[in-house]
């Protein structure tokens, strides 16, 4: 990947990872005012942010071992986020209509970053 091209790519992904967050904040305030309502509002604000907080980071660190330790973190909360999302569903919390392209858009961010931390592992 040229360089102009990898810099569009962070930049996309950027984007994508912020917009992830804000989808996932808005779903998340729409949440019951009940106990479970509340964890789930609170984990999945947590966890969606953080997705796009270490996707950033990552872009700017300054080792190849800084860079995959922001990226396997993103990893990991793109998956917790994946996981209450479908937990608000099964709990009837909310619809899955409602829910499926966030679900996909987390599996797809995750994908994506596994495949990075692949590559830079394997240099």
């Amino acid at each position: 990947m040229s360089t102009s091209n990898l810099a569009e790519f962070k930049e996309n992904l950027k984007l994508r990872t912020k917009r992830f967050a804000h989808d996932c904040v808005k779903f998340s305030l729409d949440l019951p005012k009940n106990t479970l309502g509340n964890h789930i509002r609170g984990q999945l604000i947590r966890c969606s942010t953080s997705v796009a907080a270490n996707y950033w980071a990552s872009c700017v660190a300054h080792t190849v071992p800084m860079i995959i330790s922001k990226l396997s973190i993103s990893i990991e909360e793109a998956d917790e986020s994946e996981f209450w999302l479908e937990f608000a569903v099964d709990e009837k919390l909310a619809i899955k209509e409602r829910t499926e392209k966030m679900i996909q858009e987390a599996h797809e961010i995750a994908s994506i970053l596994i495949k990075s931390r692949q590559t830079l592992q394997n240099r």
